[in-house]
């Protein structure tokens, strides 16, 4: 369900004050200035949308502030994604900071402090994001925070709007369809963001931890693929495939035991899905890169305790 919060309505001496209320409530804890007083004016959407959360803020010029006395009294663990549609907005975390224009979207982390600068009227989409959701695909976000994407790379473009459309329509998707929605549009950002990695100059002590998010992102992106291998993987990123199989080993793993575990996640996902209840297991197995359906059958009894089809039976009749 949307909820909206605005301070049309209010008294012009209270509206500054409640527009402090609201965006602490909605977002995190955080502080709001601007000199407009009572002339001032905001509004915030917000629809949940699976894990992920949506809204689009409407506000006049203000300046926003997270700061360390306000992350020490929260528990909040989001990274948050703002696109801009109306406006510019300035975002500061980590040493930088970037402009995001219409079009275009950035990162920030509600773990350390940030600053949001907006000179002007503005209209954003925010998509909220928990931490884990994100770090399992791509790793820790900090070398990609207070940089604008989406202005020419095809990928951060795609993101961009298929993260605005799918908020601007959240209400209307039904739960089970919203949640598949959101993971696959973290999915996409991933995949965005794993390719700036690439073309960064990153600091030494770091170099391996971004190859590593990219190697992770690359494998999710193709494992529907069953000819996806350790040698087509390295050189897509321009490694040697013993490379690959190291930095997996860092994490406990190899390739084939990595790949065999993220195409059980999505199958798993798929067949306890109502949405997905009239395909075939076979065709779910065969749509994430299995081409042996007693290999699957084995393989997914060992490591969730029952057949794919049990597994199904007790998940529909819940």
């Amino acid at each position: 369900m949307t909820i909206q919060f605005t301070t049309d309505g209010s008294p012009g001496h209270r509206r500054l004050a409640l527009w402090q209320d609201i965006v602490c409530d909605v977002f995190v804890g955080l502080d709001c200035k601007s000199d407009l007083g009572s002339a001032f004016h905001g509004s915030v959407t917000r629809g949940t949308l699976g894990k992920a959360v949506c809204s689009e803020v409407r506000s006049d010029r203000q300046h926003v502030y997270r700061t360390p006395s306000r992350i020490a009294r929260s528990d909040q663990d989001f990274i948050l994604i703002a696109l801009g549609d109306r406006g510019a907005g300035g975002v500061v975390q980590d040493g930088r900071e970037t402009v995001i224009h219409p079009g275009e979207f950035a990162l920030y982390d509600t773990t350390r402090p940030y600053e949001l600068k907006f000179d002007h009227a503005f209209t954003q989409t925010i998509f909220m994001v928990p931490r884990q959701m994100l770090q399992r695909r791509l790793g820790a976000s900090e070398t990609l925070t207070a940089m604008s994407f989406g202005a020419d790379a095809p990928l951060e473009r795609l993101a961009y709007d298929f993260i605005y459309r799918l908020c601007r329509s959240a209400d209307r998707i039904d739960p089970a369809n919203a949640a598949i929605l959101s993971e696959q549009a973290v999915d996409l950002l991933a995949m965005a963001l794993s390719g700036r990695l690439g073309k960064r100059s990153l600091p030494s002590s770091t170099h391996g931890s971004a190859l590593l998010y990219r190697l992770k992102a690359h494998i999710r992106a193709r494992l529907a693929d069953p000819e996806l291998s350790p040698s087509e993987t390295a050189a897509a990123l321009g490694i040697s495939p013993r490379y690959v199989n190291d930095l997996l080993a860092d994490e406990d793993t190899s390739f084939q035991r990595y790949v065999l575990a993220e195409r059980l996640a999505q199958c798993r996902r798929d067949l306890a899905s109502p949405l997905l209840s009239r395909r075939h297991v076979s065709e779910i197995a065969f749509a994430w890169g299995f081409n042996d359906l007693s290999h699957f059958g084995r393989v997914f009894r060992e490591h969730f305790g029952m057949s794919p089809r049990d597994f199904r039976q007790s998940q529909l009749r819940h």
